[in-house]
């Protein structure tokens, strides 16, 4: 147990690092000085010392949604598979579960945004609403796809199940359920093609747009769930699409998750730098080819069996 809260510790101690590492990646990629990795924790500390300004035109739903927007992601962080052999886990935890508590965190963000009472708030909200409503489907059946594969609807069991008996006979929906999963990692995180978090430009921004309003300690919050959240979506993926080392010793084990990590970061970063921003009504076509490798996976599983 005590080791299971140390993993839970010691990825959200990575959250911002991740965050800050993809940025540095990229300036480096541009042939720019790159930024520091505890460039995120200087920002949360520089965000906690300035004053939290609201606005007279919001209710009290701005003071209580950046709490409810970081809650579920914080709970989330307990449904995930083990890092480590032997470590706690939630059994019962499905793909519906974990689903709905990002979109929980996702609708109070949303919230926000409409409560800030601005034109750039409501146009984020929506934009989002837009996007969300096109990502979950994904995301339940991708999810129960490799749960399928795994032989376990519980989330914790299948990581486990899949670490000590990869499925290569199901090698076709593996990575199908993967390429649908990547996308979805990027869309649900707000990285280019999907959204720019680096970009305060009102005619492309989502993110950006619902917490434009916001300043000081409400701010630091926020930045502290999206970075909480990228965390949460490349341990799924790395549990779940790259099962391996959870059979070696407790510290080899977290060194390898962290190194599994820092890998779904790079390939983030390599696709920002390689590709550009889509134009918000091509963004339904991207997801849809998510949509469509989680049921490609499905279907290959049930009907053809590999």
């Amino acid at each position: 147990m005590i080791l299971y809260f140390l993993t839970i510790i010691c990825l959200l101690l990575l959250a911002p690092i991740l965050l800050s590492f993809i940025k540095a990646l990229k300036m480096i990629l541009l042939f720019k000085k790159p930024i520091s990795l505890l460039q995120g924790y200087r920002n949360f500390s520089k965000l906690m010392q300035k004053e939290t300004i609201i606005s007279s035109e919001t209710s009290s739903i701005t003071r209580y949604a950046p709490f409810l927007v970081l809650s579920p992601l914080l709970v989330t962080m307990f449904f995930l598979p083990p890092v480590v052999k032997g470590a706690f886990y939630v059994s019962f935890v499905d793909a519906f579960t974990i689903t709905g508590l990002i979109s929980l965190s996702t609708f109070f963000l949303m919230l926000l945004g409409l409560d800030s009472a601005s034109a750039f708030g409501g146009m984020g909200s929506s934009r989002e609403a837009f996007i969300s409503a096109l990502v979950e489907p994904a995301m339940v059946l991708t999810i129960f796809s490799i749960s399928m594969m795994a032989g376990d609807l519980g989330i914790g069991q299948a990581g486990v199940n899949l670490a000590y008996n990869f499925p290569a006979e199901h090698m076709s929906s593996f990575l199908f359920a993967a390429i649908s999963f990547f996308i979805l990692l990027i869309a649900e995180n707000g990285r280019i093609p999907v959204d720019n978090p680096e970009t305060h430009l009102e005619l492309t921004m989502v993110h950006e747009a619902m917490i434009l309003d916001l300043s000081g300690v409400y701010l630091a919050i926020i930045e502290m769930a999206a970075s909480v959240k990228f965390v949460i979506f490349s341990s799924l993926f790395v549990s779940l699409f790259i099962p391996f080392g959870l059979e070696y010793s407790p510290v080899v084990a977290i060194l390898i998750f962290i190194a599994k990590l820092f890998g779904v970061a790079i390939a983030v970063a390599f696709v920002e730098v390689n590709m550009a921003k889509l134009r918000l009504f091509k963004i339904p076509n991207l997801l849809g080819i998510s949509i469509v490798f989680a049921f490609l996976s499905l279907i290959t599983f049930y009907v053809l069996g590999y």
